[in-house]
């Protein structure tokens, strides 16, 4: 995606028609002013009016402290056996059955419609926002609008404050105390407002898609977004496997698959050394497998539901948390393999318990 720098908005910005400036944006930064003005006049085009844009940006100012994090995501920093401990411990598991228990009528509902099991939607939510208690602080529309107006992929971040002035406009949201995370995700299941506005789905029956303060609108646009991303009903993401001594790491990665036919040929079998035989697999099935910490790490044969997890965040360790997540939820003891280092990550119990 091209990225416009701030010099560029503004020698575009000096050779265009230029609508009203906001006043407080203005007193604030001339800078930022100007970039609004530019977002106001695309807005208007949406259907927002001038009074209806100044209302809701009204006192915005920008926070540049969110421009440091474009490139520092934990996903891409974080060793992955602490990024799943810290997300896959032993209170998330806990939280997560409970909650399976608490929402059943409405986790079946949602699962009989869209074809995605309960224990996924759940991981989900347990990996975005710890099941609600965690939305994210920073207030939305000021980190898009700072992230619209300098930095890189601006044009991205544009379009991610207009979806999101026009959901508050057509009254989905409401702009006081909206928060989320320093990208633009939030509510439940940490939607980017793009995403909310083609996907989330009205769960609760009035007439709003909020996934902010309902829980069934959140659990079932969750489910709707991975179905529409490819989820195979019935079908498992992945399976822990062994592969042989020797194996070439050159042949793993989430982008390479093959048939279950030729890596049984290449070595690979279930944990037990027994013939690879993942149960309700449709005949096509292709497989990539993953060696997320390399050769000494856990192996793992993840199917087309992988993928559906992958979308929701692209990174490798995030789709493990999620997925790994979920089997615990449905019962599983988690990863047999340890991860090859001698300081594994630990869980919220222990960290309290150190400090």
């Amino acid at each position: 995606m091209p990225i416009l720098t701030t010099l560029g908005l503004a020698a575009a910005l000096a050779t265009a028609p230029q609508p009203p400036v906001p006043a407080a944006a203005t007193a604030v930064d001339p800078a930022f002013g100007r970039c609004l003005a530019d977002v106001q006049s695309k807005a208007a085009s949406q259907g927002i009016s001038a009074d209806r844009f100044t209302e809701i940006t009204a006192g915005l100012t920008p926070a540049p402290s969110v421009l440091g994090l474009l490139d520092a995501q934990p996903e891409f920093t974080t060793p992955i056996w602490d990024y799943l401990a810290a997300l896959v411990d032993r209170q998330r598991v806990d939280d997560g059955r409970a909650l399976l228990l608490q929402h059943r009528d409405l986790l079946e509902r949602v699962s009989a419609q869209y074809g995605v099991d309960p224990a996924t939607i759940v991981a989900v939510w347990g990996v975005e926002s710890d099941y609600g208690r965690v939305f994210g602080k920073r207030p939305l529309l000021q980190s898009l609008a700072t992230l619209s107006c300098a930095g890189r992929r601006q044009a991205f971040f544009r379009g991610e404050l207009l979806a999101l002035l026009t959901l508050i406009n057509r009254g989905d949201l409401q702009p006081q105390g909206l928060t989320g995370s320093w990208a633009g995700a939030f509510g439940h299941t940490q939607f980017m407002p793009s995403t909310y506005a083609r996907i989330a789905v009205d769960g609760d029956g009035d007439g709003r898609r909020d996934l902010v303060g309902s829980i069934p609108d959140a659990l079932a646009s969750t489910a709707n977004y991975l179905k529409r991303a490819g989820w195979r009903t019935g079908e498992p993401w992945g399976m822990e496997v062994r592969v042989p001594d020797g194996f070439s790491a050159s042949q793993a990665g989430r982008t390479q698959r093959r048939s279950l036919a030729d890596w049984r040929a290449q070595g690979v079998t279930a944990l037990d050394g027994s013939a690879l035989a993942p149960a309700n697999l449709a005949a096509d099935a292709r497989a990539a497998l993953l060696l997320p910490a390399g050769s000494k790490g856990p192996a793992l044969l993840v199917f087309r539901n992988y993928d559906a997890i992958y979308s929701y965040n692209a990174a490798e360790s995030y789709a493990l948390a999620i997925a790994t997540l979920a089997d615990q939820l449905r019962g599983s003891k988690g990863l047999a393999t340890p991860w090859p280092t001698d300081d594994p990550g630990i869980g919220r119990d222990e960290r309290r318990q150190l400090q």
